[in-house]
């Protein structure tokens, strides 16, 4: 059996990550701000860095510094080009079932760290979450269906 808290100390865990989760963007977003080579205000080809000194590139020297990196290879073609809107369609139907999949085993553990599995009530959990798996399956079928044929 877990031990009883109160509800202040059940959230000190949300709300230490919900710092965390604010707090390292925005601290890396400034110590980059701060610690990135920049143009030199003389010449405005010339990076120098505050981080490390010594380190003054010459940026006129690179012709294809905005170019397309392919491991090496001479770029070919436009970096810019127009996906189809299939692939959302994958990532936004993965998200789904990835969140899905979360809840269903994390309930899964949860069940059997609090000796539920052995309550009679557990044919009604079984079947409200095989209701909900059936919901995202025809959910996913109705995007195939209507959408007709992915390419890939």
């Amino acid at each position: 059996m877990i031990p009883m808290t109160t509800v202040p100390e059940a959230y000190i865990a949300v709300a230490v990550m919900a710092l965390v989760g604010i707090g390292f963007p925005v601290v890396t977003y400034i110590a980059t701000a701060f610690l990135r080579p920049r143009k030199d205000p003389n010449d405005p080809n010339m990076m120098r860095s505050w981080l490390l000194p010594g380190y003054e590139t010459d940026q006129s020297l690179y012709i294809r510094r905005d170019s397309t990196y392919e491991c090496g290879a001479e770029p070919v073609g436009d970096a810019h080009i127009n996906f189809h809107f299939q692939y959302y369609w994958y990532a936004i139907i993965f998200l789904v079932f990835d969140i899905a999949f979360m809840f269903l085993a994390f309930g899964g553990v949860i069940a059997m760290q609090d000796g539920i599995l052995e309550r009679p009530e557990v044919y009604g959990a079984l079947a409200t979450l095989t209701a909900f798996i059936v919901l995202m399956g025809l959910g996913v079928w109705h995007v195939f269906r209507r959408r007709g044929r992915i390419y890939i």
